[in-house]
């Protein structure tokens, strides 16, 4: 019924269009002919008014009779070049232009040879010229030619009139037919949207639950804008702060090392000469401790820088990677990646529990393995020494399209301000007996991010930690989005 009521009215508006462009036409045609007529009409009066000064000064030789005369001569030239402009595109008017131009300048030849005869004292002359009546049949025909010219103008504005009326009158018809054709069309889309009112109730219902869920989504996606863009100020000050350290320590051994090579130098190029026992004992000195300190400490802060340089790099090389979703059974992905770790759980009578209950979930294998792995291995290394690590994995729905999955152990626990910090590069929590670099958990909330997900903890010292891994059930619905 909309596509019926679409096409009815586009048609009347290209049909009110038509008649509307198809009027405008008309009207300017009739304005045109308007014009022509009257063109011709002033041009048949500027001669009327030539000759009229041209007469007078015949008869009373005086001078005032010119002025006129010449001023209508001027006013037939403009008018006549007018005419012939106006008439162009008309062939019956202007097959008939050359006669005419060839008319009228007969006529003011005539009129101007007159009045060159009377001012030269040729009365006579001048009066026979008047009397030979040429002038005046060549006003006559003229006469008729612009006559012709008015009255076509005169029966082209007619038929231009008639039909402005026929079009008007096809448009009232045209809008009559289609305003009934538009109730009719109404009518039925009105009984046909009555009967899907409570269609679009249930479907307004559905809307607004998708909108609250929207909402939440928008904020959650906010905080993490926020939260990322903290993150890389934390990273900036990191990169500046950690790979400077290094660097300071370069910097400054290599000066001890230099002040130290001095000494060596003063000793090895003494050159034969005799050396004082403080030189030869600085030099002992320089070459049993102070080179090899500043060698030591120079190779372990380019060691350190390399180490920090190296992380950096690992994380950028898993944003840029190339995700490739693919469907994965959780159970034995999970149950693969607990047997990597078996053997060290087993040790300390510890035990592995799962519960899986979303059997499926598409997202990237390898990125997924690298998470579960490092929390794996996390818990097995920050286990509690006094108690056998009880390792917990849920795999559980979350919302519409989300799954969370929740690694738990009973180790030593983070203290609540180190929270976030644990997620941050370079940065580690409690005591540091354990050999690291601190980029593990940085590692793994990159990854969870790259796969549109996120990760958090929750820990007490001493309670052990439960660490939230919420991804999205199908990544390639994001991927292709």
């Amino acid at each position: 019924m909309l596509l019926v009521g679409a096409t009815v009215l586009l048609g009347i508006i290209l049909s009110s269009l038509w008649l509307v462009d198809r009027t405008r036409t008309t009207f300017d045609y009739i304005i045109e002919e308007r014009d022509i007529r009257r063109a011709a009409a002033d041009l048949l009066q500027n001669l009327v008014d030539s000759e009229t000064g041209q007469r007078g000064y015949l008869i009373t030789r005086q001078e005032s009779f010119l002025e006129p005369y010449r001023l209508a001569l001027d006013d037939v030239q403009r008018n006549l070049a007018r005419v012939e402009t106006l008439v162009k595109g008309r062939p019956i008017k202007e097959e008939r232009i050359p006669e005419l131009k060839r008319l009228v300048e007969q006529k003011v030849a005539e009129m101007a040879r007159s009045v060159e005869l009377t001012r030269n004292g040729q009365q006579l002359e001048a009066a026979e010229l008047v009397q030979t009546e040429f002038g005046r049949k060549v006003m006559d025909e003229i006469r008729a030619t612009l006559d012709f010219f008015k009255e076509q103008s005169d029966l082209n504005v007619q038929r231009g009139v008639a039909e402005q009326i026929e079009s008007s009158s096809q448009l009232q018809w045209f809008t009559i037919g289609g305003g009934i054709a538009i109730i009719a069309v109404m009518s039925g889309a009105i009984f046909i949207v009555t009967q899907h009112v409570r269609e679009l109730s249930r479907a307004r219902r559905e809307v607004e639950l998708l909108n609250d869920s929207l909402e939440e989504r928008v904020n959650e996606r906010t905080e993490d804008l926020m939260q990322a863009n903290q993150e890389i100020q934390r990273f900036a000050y990191i990169v500046t702060h950690d790979l400077r350290a290094p660097l300071v320590n370069v910097m400054g051994f290599t000066s001890e090392l230099d002040t130290s090579l001095k000494a060596l130098q003063a000793y090895v190029l003494a050159d034969g000469g005799q050396l004082t026992e403080d030189q030869i004992r600085e030099a002992r000195l320089a070459a049993s401790e102070d080179l090899p300190e500043a060698i030591g400490f120079i190779r372990s802060s380019t060691k350190k820088m390399d180490g920090l340089i190296n992380a950096i790099l690992k994380i950028s090389r898993d944003g840029k990677r190339q995700l490739k979703p693919e469907s994965i059974e959780m159970k034995p992905l999970l149950e693969t990646t607990s047997a990597s770790v078996h053997h060290q759980i087993a040790e300390s009578d510890g035990k592995v529990q799962l519960d899986v209950r979303v059997p499926m979930i598409n997202t990237d294998r390898l990125s997924l393995e690298q998470i579960l792995g490092n929390l794996f291995d996390n818990a097995v290394k920050y286990k509690h020494s006094e108690r056998p690590l009880n390792l917990s994995v849920r795999v559980l729905p979350e919302g519409r399209n989300m799954v969370r999955i929740e690694v738990e152990d009973n180790g030593r626990g983070i203290a609540d301000e180190d929270h976030e910090r644990i997620f941050e590069l370079f940065r580690r929590s409690g005591q540091q007996d354990k050999t690291g670099e601190g980029i593990g958990l940085a590692h793994v909330r990159s990854l969870a991010r790259n796969l549109g997900g996120e990760i958090t903890v929750r820990s007490q010292m001493g309670s052990g930690s439960t660490f939230v891994l919420r991804l999205p059930s199908d990544l390639s619905r994001i991927v292709r989005s």
